[in-house]
């Protein structure tokens, strides 16, 4: 985190990094995702000193996340659900798609 982060940045930090190993990202890739969307956060709110375009006019990551996952949504992305796979061993796993990888791990629908 930049010096001089605010405490619900750095709250804000742990919480997006813990969520994406939890995912089964690696701890670099993890660290990668936090920082990203911290920094995009405090973009969009005027916390920081330079802001590209897309930081500023994208949607949040909050509202991006919800329609990820949110109701009426097609559930996890194929990557959340190859990483859940290959954590649980799902064997043949590279040679499914989306609705096979859904099926091998008991997803609904």
């Amino acid at each position: 985190m930049p010096r001089g982060s605010s405490p619900k940045r750095e709250r804000q930090y742990e919480h997006v990094e813990e969520s994406a190993q939890d995912r089964g990202e690696s701890a670099g890739r993890a660290k990668e995702i936090a920082a990203r969307t911290v920094n995009k956060e405090r973009a969009r709110s005027g916390e920081s000193k330079t802001a590209s375009r897309t930081s500023t006019q994208d949607m949040s990551s909050g509202e991006r996340g919800g329609r990820r996952s949110g109701k009426g949504s097609q559930g996890p992305t194929y990557d959340q659900l190859y990483a859940e796979a290959k954590q649980r061993g799902v064997k043949g796993r590279s040679d499914m798609n989306k609705s096979r990888l859904r099926r091998a791990l008991g997803y609904k629908g």
